[in-house]
């Protein structure tokens, strides 16, 4: 589903040239769950933004689900990302002045997907999906960390990606409410959807994904 050659990633900084990415090569299969690991500066978050088309390499090649993101200009890009990929993050990034199912509609919205009169009854089975339908017409601001993160998701899957990646999903968690949503994500993955989380938390993991290390730009296990 995901194939990286020779990634390599520079940032130009005040002191100069920062490698972020030396030389990756990693592929993911359909319906994996891959978990991404390594100290804060090895190049997780990096390699998780090529993977969505977020951010471009300086070098290398990057195909996703068979679209090769190297040939896809910005607009191109944006649209394929909408129908693609769903994107977790550490902060949530729901839109405060909406109610949890227009978070979850809004991806469908823009992308154009699904009749306009299907996406409400689609994001409410969705929310239920995630255990939260009772938050459905709530703001963000009213909800649990755990809630919020588990909103997130549904609006992952608003467009029904073959690919979620996750970038620190349970860095704004507490313990228990993380594993929780370790436990959604894997069942995604055993679901048939291709799951790549960044984490510092690998015993939260238990065992249900294959877990790649990063150190200094580099795969070293």
């Amino acid at each position: 589903m995901i194939q990286l050659r020779s990634i390599q990633k520079t940032f130009q900084t005040p002191a100069g040239a920062f490698p972020a990415l030396r030389g990756v090569d990693l592929d993911i299969a359909s319906g994996e769950f891959l978990a991404i690991v390594g100290r804060s500066g090895s190049g997780k978050s990096t390699l998780l933004n090529l993977m969505s088309g977020i951010d471009r390499p300086s070098a290398g090649t990057v195909e996703v689900g068979g679209a090769a993101l190297n040939g896809l200009n910005n607009d191109r890009l944006a649209s394929w990302r909408g129908r693609a990929v769903g994107i977790v993050f550490q902060f949530f990034q729901l839109l405060p002045t909406l109610t949890a199912v227009e978070n979850v509609m809004l991806p469908m919205d823009f992308a154009g997907m699904f009749p306009r009169a299907e996406r409400r009854r689609r994001a409410l089975g969705l929310l239920a999906r995630v255990d939260v339908p009772e938050q459905a017409d709530k703001l963000p601001a009213t909800l649990s960390g755990g809630q919020q993160q588990r909103v997130a998701i549904a609006r992952a899957l608003a467009n029904d990606p073959p690919v979620i990646l996750a970038d620190e999903p349970t860095g704004n968690l507490d313990s228990a409410t993380g594993a929780d949503i370790f436990r959604l994500l894997a069942e995604l993955s055993a679901a048939g959807r291709t799951v790549v989380v960044v984490t510092h938390e690998r015993g939260a993991l238990n065992g249900g994904a294959r877990i790649v290390t990063l150190a200094d730009g580099r795969v070293v296990s």
